[in-house]
């Protein structure tokens, strides 16, 4: 079974995931692996034929100047994506299917925008109130808090999110969270679930 998680801009994704992992359940970050796929030859070139080759130092992609283009380009955001997506569900594929686990977890920021959750059997939405985001990426990332609702207004409406999943954890105390993890984690591995 694949399960999606996801959830807006500071409210606790890889928290989240990361107790699932303690659980003993597999756990693929897509960002962390998209990143490492970027390195690879093969994308290396694709992204080059797109935005140059600037695009890429001697240490790996500049995140920096890609980001830079795709904030300011949709269209070039559209091209990036096109490369990038593909890459990380075939990758994603092929590692779930080596995993030995009633199920896998697939953490992604932008799974319903990527139409990844199109792969799942269910979908854990984790939320948390806007200013407790807010605070948390102010702090986390050390920006201004119009940055933060600059990146919040570029991502999809939490009600978008919630209409599409299957499951919602409260990321607001951790204990709690903790609770409505385990709870969950039970729920899964004792009702094999289906969208």
């Amino acid at each position: 079974m694949i399960i999606g998680l996801t959830g807006g801009i500071g409210s606790g994704k890889s928290t989240v995931a990361s107790m699932f992992s303690a659980l003993g359940i597999p756990v693929y970050i897509a960002d962390t692996e998209a990143k490492k796929l970027m390195r690879t030859s093969e994308i290396r070139m694709k992204i080059e034929e797109v935005f140059g080759t600037r695009a890429y130092t001697e240490s790996g992609p500049d995140n920096a100047y890609i980001a830079g283009i795709v904030f300011r380009n949709k269209e070039k955001l559209q091209m990036l994506n096109t490369i990038i997506h593909p890459a990380v569900r075939a990758h994603f594929l092929q590692w779930s299917s080596q995993q030995k686990s009633p199920y896998v977890i697939k953490e992604a920021a932008i799974l319903f925008e990527s139409g990844a959750d199109k792969d799942c059997d269910a979908v854990i939405l984790v939320t948390a109130p806007s200013e407790v985001r807010i605070e948390r990426v102010m702090e986390r990332d050390g920006v201004s808090r119009e940055a933060v609702l600059e990146r919040m207004s570029n991502q999809w409406s939490e009600d978008k999110k919630k209409s599409l999943s299957d499951y919602i954890i409260t990321n607001t105390d951790l204990e709690e969270t903790r609770r409505q993890v385990r709870d969950l984690h039970l729920y899964l591995i004792n009702n094999k679930t289906s969208r």
